[in-house]
């Protein structure tokens, strides 16, 4: 299967790349990896995503995407990703979001209803709010940004199913390739914000997709989006962590396309 990486300058003043894969007849898909990865977190994804047009950015201070000061709460995250769509001229898609990319998703679906056709959110938080315990760690962060702390950092997020050695080592190298800036206003935008679930109601159909073993983000947040979020519907993996992505990429593409292809 066939992609292409386009360099986009987006209405919020910033240039990303985006690999963009699949038919153009296809339903639009965009991809919105988390926190201290890139587009190349979907890198076991994208093989069994062919009934979509899929797009796959990195977005603002992370991969190869422009590193500003600023411009990284929550709300300024979801205008980036809203602005991705403007230059990719997909006037309405499918958005799949995994970790905190899926509280991005959620606040572009409460900011801008008209461009999600329907949400799929992967080990993604009801809430973000507050002080996570490694927040310490990296509010001490200097430039240059050391792989072997972010190998150390991914133990925060347990894994319950091994992964490919070269998939664990890209990630290394896409935190290592993030400054330090970006480290802290990244978690720092996520953690201020309300939650959109908490901010208004989020209209499009929603599938989560939730590790039961997961550490960080406990099954009554999962419970709360559901609550939350109208025809919105849970499933949980029980022999997956917080990394639902990393662990499951399979089983996460084939519940995705079922859910989203249902929709017509």
């Amino acid at each position: 299967m066939g992609s292409v990486v386009r360099k986009l300058l987006l209405e919020t003043g910033i240039s990303v790349p985006c690999l963009i894969q699949g038919g153009a007849g296809a339903k639009p898909l965009l991809l919105l990896h988390a926190w201290g990865e890139s587009r190349r977190s979907f890198d076991r994804l994208l093989p069994c995503l062919d009934s979509f047009r899929v797009y796959a950015p990195d977005l603002r201070g992370q991969g190869d995407a422009d590193k500003p000061e600023g411009g990284y709460s929550l709300a300024e995250q979801a205008e980036d990703a809203a602005a991705i769509l403007a230059a990719l001229e997909v006037p309405r898609a499918f958005v799949l979001g995994s970790s905190s990319g899926g509280y991005v998703a959620q606040q572009l679906a409460l900011m801008h209803p008209d461009l999600v056709a329907a949400l799929v959110l992967v080990g993604s938080p009801a809430s973000l709010q507050g002080r996570p315990a490694f927040a310490a760690e990296v509010e001490a962060l200097t430039d240059p940004v050391e792989e072997d702390w972010v190998r150390e950092s991914l133990s925060w997020f347990p894994l319950v199913q091994d992964v490919p050695p070269w998939y664990f080592q890209d990630r290394v190298a896409d935190g290592a390739r993030m400054p330090a800036n970006a480290w802290k206003r990244i978690l720092a935008g996520l953690c201020a914000a309300t939650p959109p679930t908490a901010a208004g109601d989020i209209q499009a159909p929603t599938l989560i997709l939730w590790g039961a073993r997961d550490n960080l983000l406990p099954r009554w947040q999962q419970d709360i989006l559901v609550e939350r979020i109208d025809c919105a519907v849970l499933k949980a993996y029980p022999e997956a962590g917080h990394l639902v992505l990393w662990e499951c990429p399979g089983q996460v593409a084939m519940d995705a396309t079922a859910f989203l292809l249902a929709l017509g």
